[in-house]
């Protein structure tokens, strides 16, 4: 192993899957391309949270996409944490932003967005878009164009 993977606690080792929402399970590893932009696609199809009124489980699949900076997120880490939601209660409004933001404050990228594809349940599915771009650069911009863009 190199000394970058010697930091990495989850890669290589066995699972311990939280049973909570567990945010200081994710990792990052450093981007060896930095003087690049370039998107990098994360796709969780099988993400499971709870209903935070009925309890009953909601599915969806999560994707995420990044221009990293410095840091980007390991990808076992990050299946760990997602994981997590599956005893949690939230909308599935509120588990995209808390992902969003999460991945916000742990990588500080360029620009992310997180999409939530879930399931219907009562004939109605629910597909929320959250986006950030670094503020005071062309990434903000990017934010917003992909936000008034944004179609499903």
């Amino acid at each position: 192993m190199n000394r970058e993977q010697d930091n990495l606690q989850a890669l290589g080792h066995k699972s311990n899957i939280p049973d909570t929402y567990a945010p200081e399970v994710l990792e990052t590893f450093e981007n060896r391309h930095p003087e690049r932009d370039y998107w990098v696609q994360l796709n969780c199809p099988e993400f499971t949270t709870l209903c935070p009124i009925t309890g009953q489980p909601d599915f969806a699949e999560i994707k995420i996409l990044y221009i990293p900076d410095v840091q980007m997120v390991e990808s076992k880490s990050l299946k760990l944490y997602l994981f997590s939601f599956r005893n949690h209660g939230d909308f599935h409004e509120d588990c995209v932003n808390i992902i969003m933001n999460d991945l916000v404050k742990l990588m500080d990228p360029r620009y992310i967005e997180v999409v939530g594809l879930f399931v219907p349940r009562g004939g109605i599915s629910i597909h929320p878009f959250a986006n950030y771009g670094r503020p005071g650069t062309k990434y903000e911009a990017l934010a917003e164009h992909r936000m008034t863009n944004y179609k499903l």
